[in-house]
């Protein structure tokens, strides 16, 4: 075979092979045998080894096969990635439509499109000329994370476009959906993480997040991730005068469309609807958390335009928290990392929205007196905001007289020492132990240093941990950078491959970001936000730890008690031994640039507000032009705001500001403040 007819070979294999997955993933309709088509896999792969010059990204063989990369980078979506707005009750979906007829100024009904609301994570795909180039997350809207690699893996998105006969492709299309993990898939993928000793995913979208964001694509592809394409960004070659025909459209090139969808004539319609999804939910082999309701003309989408950060022409109706009765057979009491003990309820187990739920959480000893709660109790429970399982309240006709109440202990039941209540507004319900080598904290403190958002240490779950901690392997998380597979391997259903990989993953964490460090440390009251507001004020964790208390309280977003905390945080020996500690094992993160000279700082000490719409800046935008310049956004109006600058449709901050006095601002006048000085 010679090249021109290796390429005509390979090109005709790649179309069929399309067309199969096209078949299989999409329309769940195969024509071929799975063994056929594992024959037209292996021909191409073979053809390709062979002429490797014809292999191409988006090769059907592709999917995975890319090294790891060390971050994802970033990207800007050409369109903004808006949120929606939400809403609970008919009224509210009513009110829209009123709100949708006024701006158009009709009295005529608004066809909609109603959808399913996956409770999944929105990306974006782009595709040239029919070819899937680019794919990202949704981020904040404005930049996403490049998780093209990792998309590829998931076999229901295609990576050539089909087109139908005698049609063109766009040109460009940014195609835009959300990436779910089947509760199945969800399930097998926990059973597998418990038996391996990692720790388990919350729920089936925080697993797809987790899998979508793994810096290795062959961990990805073996999850089972799954996508609904339900929307574009930019399109460039195509027109279409409804959403409903984008949808048939977007079927038709070959992604995969949520089935049920449905054109509604007016709002009662769409009301009946999701009445109709809501009795069909618990059913679905996924989990959705609402119904999104959109203009169904895409001319009038445009007339309608946005608000701020959400379309006008869209709304998200979302379920209300399903509800359930189940028995309280115990309550036990967990130890968290800051030392604070948490009772939480053992109950009979009960399915709540699609997840069998045997455990929640009862909060405080002041939250079980405020509802009565005894062991033995009848409860109502649901998943607030059909996540966190929560006791809503007891069934109180259902005591028979056995049930016992229950009082958190004086003493920690982990480690045995004393347990105090801290005075304060927002602490008078939290206990927390007060021994110093709590094995609970320790080990608590060690899954927050590796969890994802921290260090990211892929594979040390709470199994594995708890038992370095038991066995004394770990005395605080620096130790872990002195295991060996020997250490590893001491421990229960522990293989060498999965040693190597925890090891790998240790050594790999070693470089990470001063914000990723700070939050990592497990300083009480700092979280993800407090520590990227130390991190932008300190360039070193050296500079950091002997920050005084009145300087930390200078930076916007600090108050005494997170400044009273950071302080008494690095005064401690032993937390200063553990950082020296982590330093030597080599621990780094890399230098920031010098701040910006004084001279460009002309907004220092200067707080801003931002309300309504602006035209030549997104809200992430215009804040961060802010924070360059030495000012600090704020998202509430009060005496000590400076300026409220005012967009299109302007919220109530609009009329608060003029209320008490606050220097308004319109958009041009902002813009010529950011603007840098003459000369």
């Amino acid at each position: 075979m010679n090249e021109a007819q290796a390429q005509a070979k390979i090109e005709k294999l790649r179309e069929e092979i399309n067309f199969h997955n096209y078949r299989y993933y999409v329309l769940d309709n195969p024509v071929i045998s799975d063994a056929e088509y594992d024959q037209l896999m292996r021909e191409l792969e073979n053809l390709e080894q062979q002429f490797p010059d014809f292999v191409t990204p988006t090769s059907p063989t592709q999917r995975v096969g890319a090294p790891p990369l060390e971050k994802f980078e970033e990207i800007r979506h050409t369109l903004p990635m808006l949120s929606l707005a939400n809403a609970f009750e008919e009224e509210e979906v009513k009110e829209f439509d009123s709100r949708v007829k006024r701006f158009l100024e009709t009295s005529h009904d608004i066809e909609y499109c109603a959808e399913l609301k996956m409770d999944g994570v929105a990306v974006e795909l782009i595709y040239e000329n029919g070819h899937f180039t680019t794919g990202s997350t949704r981020g904040d809207g404005f930049v996403g994370e490049n998780v093209t690699q990792n998309l590829k893996t998931v076999r229901t998105i295609p990576l050539t476009l089909i087109p139908g006969p005698g049609e063109s492709l766009p040109s460009r299309l940014e195609a835009r959906g959300e990436v779910y993990l089947p509760i199945k898939a969800f399930e097998a993928l926990n059973r597998q993480r418990e038996k391996s000793g990692e720790s388990l995913f919350a729920n089936p979208r925080n697993a797809a997040a987790g899998s979508l964001r793994q810096l290795d694509s062959s961990i990805t592809s073996q999850r089972p991730l799954d996508f609904f394409c339900y929307g574009m960004g930019q399109l460039s070659g195509q027109t279409f005068a409804t959403q409903w025909e984008l949808l048939e459209a977007l079927l038709h090139w070959g992604f995969k469309v949520n089935p049920h969808r449905k054109q509604c004539r007016k709002i009662e319609a769409v009301l009946e609807y999701f009445l109709e999804v809501d009795e069909l939910r618990d059913k679905l082999p996924y989990e959705i958390d609402g119904v999104v309701i959109k203009v169904n003309s895409l001319r009038l989408q445009e007339t309608l335009g946005n608000i701020a950060r959400s379309p006008r022409w869209a709304l998200a109706f979302k379920f209300k928290p399903k509800q359930v009765t189940t028995k309280i057979r115990d309550i036990i009491v967990n130890v968290g990392r800051t030392g604070a003990l948490t009772p939480t309820a053992i109950m009979d187990p009960v399915r709540v929205g699609g997840v069998e739920i045997s455990r929640a959480t009862l909060h405080n000893q002041d939250e079980i007196d405020k509802k009565d709660v005894r062991i033995g109790d009848t409860v109502v429970i649901q998943r607030a905001g059909d996540v966190i399982p929560e006791v809503v309240r007891v069934v109180f006709e259902k005591r028979t007289g056995k049930e016992k109440k229950f009082r958190i202990p004086n003493q920690c039941p982990v480690c045995g020492s004393d347990v105090e209540k801290p005075r304060g507004k927002k602490e008078m319900a939290v206990v927390r132990c007060t021994g110093i080598a709590c094995p609970a904290k320790l080990k608590e403190t060690i899954v927050h240093f590796a969890s994802r958002d921290a260090l990211n240490i892929e594979g040390l779950g709470e199994k594995i941990i708890e038992q370095l901690v038991d066995k004394g392997r770990v005395k605080d998380y620096a130790d872990l950078y002195a295991l060996t597979l020997k250490d590893l391997l001491t421990l229960e259903r522990m293989g060498e491959k999965l040693g190597e990989n925890i090891l790998t993953a240790i050594q790999n964490s070693k470089k990470t970001s001063l914000e990723r460090l700070i939050y990592a440390l497990g300083i009480l009251h700092v979280g993800e936000h407090i520590a990227k507001l130390l991190a932008r004020e300190f360039p070193t964790l050296e500079k950091l730890s002997r920050a005084s208390w009145k300087k930390l309280k200078t930076i916007h977003g600090i108050g005494d008690e997170i400044a009273t905390s950071i302080v008494q945080f690095f005064q401690q020996k032993d937390n200063q031994k553990v950082i020296q500690k982590l330093k030597e094992s080599g621990v780094e993160y890399p230098s920031r640039p010098l701040p910006v000279q004084p001279i460009l700082r002309k907004l220092e000490g200067k707080t801003f507000v931002l309300t309504g719409s602006l035209k030549s800046l997104s809200r992430s935008e215009a804040e961060s032009k802010v924070e360059s310049l030495g000012g600090r956004p704020s998202s509430s109006v009060s005496k000590k705001t400076d300026f409220v600058v005012v967009g299109e449709d302007p919220g109530s901050k609009y009329e608060k500001a003029k209320t008490l006095g606050v220097k308004i601002l319109t958009e041009d006048e902002f813009l010529r403040m950011l603007a840098p000085d003459d000369g």
